[in-house]
């Protein structure tokens, strides 16, 4: 995002998302529908349209195959996700921006009073604002929750012969439940931000660019803006010029 900010991609363009995340971003988003589709419709099975979706995927073994491996795709994705988070905070250190502070907090209650009138200024948000701090940590949270018991509903016999077999029924409602919730989180609120927001409409198209426009960028995160206009501003400052260097002066 440096880079975007000294103008090295344009100067009406920041790099939000590198191609890694980008790719990572497509791979959660057909695992999660695949999934979707081929868990709820066993578990709505008397519907009718889950009923049609069986059958055209070759009944139900073929639809629980292919949850499975849907499945494993996204456990993959996981454990590359993971790897990723500690190399970036390990190695390279960089500060965590998706971490919730209470600024967030404050933040909540500033765009309340915002909405309802009260105050003439929204929140200032960074690289993330609280909505999407919610929206990452809820998949983080929510996708261990599916992990861990779809990998007991797949494999009940060896891990009923380790722990009580009470484990089964209780790890399925755990699954359904978080699934439906899941789904709903999506459909209700993802969806809107990325979809139907107003200035968004009818795509947000920088996970697949890679790119933000200044505009977006002034207007949805402000501050983490000023702080790339700033270390532009100061690597200007610190980095010499040719002439300068030489000593030479310029005609």
């Amino acid at each position: 995002a440096s880079e975007a900010a000294a103008g090295k991609s344009g100067p009406d363009d920041f790099v939000r998302f590198s191609l890694s995340q980008r790719v990572e971003h497509v791979v959660l988003v057909v695992s999660f529908i695949v999934l979707a589709v081929t868990g709820l419709s066993q578990r709505f099975y008397t519907i009718g349209g889950a009923e049609w979706i069986i059958l055209n995927l070759g009944g139900i073994a073929n639809t629980r195959l292919i949850h499975r491996i849907a499945g494993w795709l996204f456990a993959l994705s996981a454990v590359y996700h993971f790897a990723y988070l500690a190399y970036v905070l390990g190695v390279r250190h960089v500060r965590p921006s998706i971490v919730p502070t209470l600024k967030d907090a404050r933040d909540v209650v500033t765009q309340l009073r915002y909405s309802f009138g009260f105050t003439e200024k929204p929140a200032q948000f960074g690289r993330f604002d609280y909505r999407q701090k919610f929206e990452y940590w809820g998949i983080i949270f929510g996708g261990m929750v599916m992990l861990g018991t779809g990998f007991i509903l797949a494999y009940p016999v060896p891990f009923t012969q380790i722990f009580p077999g009470e484990f089964i029924p209780a790890a399925k409602e755990f699954h359904r439940n978080e699934a439906m919730l899941a789904v709903l989180t999506v459909v209700v609120w993802h969806l809107y931000d990325t979809v139907f927001k107003p200035g968004i409409f009818p795509c947000d198209l920088s996970i697949l660019t890679g790119k933000i426009s200044r505009h977006r960028m002034m207007e949805e995160h402000p501050l983490e803006f000023a702080e790339l206009a700033a270390e532009a501003g100061k690597k200007t400052e610190v980095a010499p010029s040719k002439e300068s260097a030489s000593g030479s002066t310029p005609p």
